[in-house]
């Protein structure tokens, strides 16, 4: 199946407010052209300096999703166009982020990552650690940046209970945050969960962005 075919067949299984982020980190711009001419506009990478290769190389109606661990060094090289930043655990990085985009006259969305895997390779805040930095004054100075959601990765398993599981604990945790008092950078609307194999669990239990990359791509080397 081509990369038009297995975009097509995946988005006809995604409900219209669920939005596909097609996952094209180390995949080349031809990839990348195939399914943006299939119709495909956001597109999620891991790495800053790929990113912004592909950014300045490509069409200029994407939305580029930054979808891996960020580290602080680099997040000057992506402020200027980057659309939405999906993970985000730190106060550290919230403020860096937000001195970035000062710079570039912008506001930058982000999603804050939630710790829901039992495992210990996955990075993200627990529910303490979200209610204390959204709550915390360093949190409500920053006027730069803007928290619109919460993503999450289950765990690496076949046990579908467990999975269902946490991405059940995230979408609670996500309904609380839309009870919260809002201000002006603090607007949660997306719950991003969910991966190739797992998006449709995702979105049954909530999930209104899946980030797709193999199954539209192919394997990765």
């Amino acid at each position: 199946m081509s990369i038009t075919q297995n975009l097509n067949q995946i988005t006809s299984t995604i409900p219209p407010q669920v939005t596909l982020v097609a996952v094209s980190k180390t995949k080349p711009i031809s990839d990348l052209l195939e399914a943006y001419e299939a119709g495909q506009r956001i597109f999620g990478e891991n790495k800053i300096q790929e990113m912004t290769d592909k950014w300045e190389a490509m069409p200029k109606d994407i939305q580029w999703h930054m979808i891996g661990h960020v580290q602080t060094n680099k997040v000057k090289f992506m402020a200027e166009y980057v659309d939405l930043i999906h993970g985000v655990d730190s106060l550290k990085l919230l403020q860096e982020i937000n001195k970035q985009a000062q710079k570039n006259n912008r506001i930058i969305d982000c999603l804050l990552q939630i710790y829901i895997a039992e495992e210990e390779t996955k990075f993200g805040l627990d529910e303490n650690e979200l209610n204390e930095l959204l709550s915390s004054n360093e949190f409500k100075l920053l006027q730069n940046i803007r928290i619109v959601g919460l993503m999450g990765m289950a765990t690496f398993t076949e046990n579908q209970n467990q999975i269902k599981k946490e991405f059940t604990q995230l979408k609670s945790i996500f309904d609380d945050l839309i009870l919260k008092q809002k201000n002006k950078n603090l607007e949660p609307k997306i719950l991003s969960m969910g991966m190739s194999g797992d998006y449709q669990l995702a979105i049954e239990c909530g999930s209104t962005m899946v980030r797709i990359g193999s199954s539209i791509f192919g394997g990765r080397s």
